[in-house]
């Protein structure tokens, strides 16, 4: 995946001008990279992102709304959430090329509570919830297309509803899946589940 130079040097005024530089430098680890592109690609060869309306649920510092704008010029438009409000300034330097076209937002909001009207829902964080909170959150959700990851890195004091294997998330997800695959990073492996809601 080709990265416009651009998005580039606005990812660096974002960690420059960020109050906690590590904390945003995370947002480029190679897992957290590998993790988002394997998800664009992914979703790529489920659906057509063209003309698409896409809400990222946990969108933290905006990289992966910047990873699908490049994958896909012509998305309509992303809305990343995010609770933590440090998050939509960073999100908007990251992807300032897209909020002046008109085609991103930033949103600092629950995701448990923020209900998206798009074509498409992506959850990355769904360890970061439990399992009430996501229960709650899907049935918020309109019937859209969904994206869903977990991991089984139970180390991690925030992450509060890991999993073990694929077979356990899907238990989680309540969802209909088009596709169910796992990643192997070096501290941790990945689970994506990409579907719909079950009715």
């Amino acid at each position: 995946m080709k990265i416009n130079l651009d998005d580039i040097m606005f990812w660096m005024d974002a960690i420059r001008d960020s109050k906690d530089q590590y904390r945003t430098l995370e947002s480029f680890w190679k897992g957290q990279l590998r993790s988002k592109r394997w998800l664009v690609e992914s979703l790529q060869e489920v659906i057509s992102l063209e003309n698409k309306t896409i809400a990222i649920h946990g969108g933290w510092n905006g990289v992966l709304a910047t990873l699908l704008f490049n994958a896909e010029p012509k998305i309509k438009h992303i809305t990343s959430i995010d609770i933590d409000p440090e998050c939509e300034k960073i999100a908007y330097t990251m992807n300032k090329n897209y909020e002046i076209e008109g085609r991103f937002t930033a949103i600092t909001a629950d995701m448990t509570t923020y209900r998206s009207e798009t074509d498409i829902i992506i959850n990355t964080s769904c360890e970061h919830i439990t399992q009430e909170q996501y229960d709650a959150w899907l049935a918020l959700q309109p019937d859209s297309l969904f994206v869903v990851q977990s991991n089984n890195y139970f180390e991690l004091e925030e992450h509060i509803r890991c999993v073990k294997e694929g077979n356990e998330f899907m238990e989680q997800c309540n969802l209909n899946p088009l596709r169910q695959c796992s990643m192997e990073l070096s501290k941790y492996t990945r689970f994506m589940i990409i579907g719909n809601k079950n009715v």
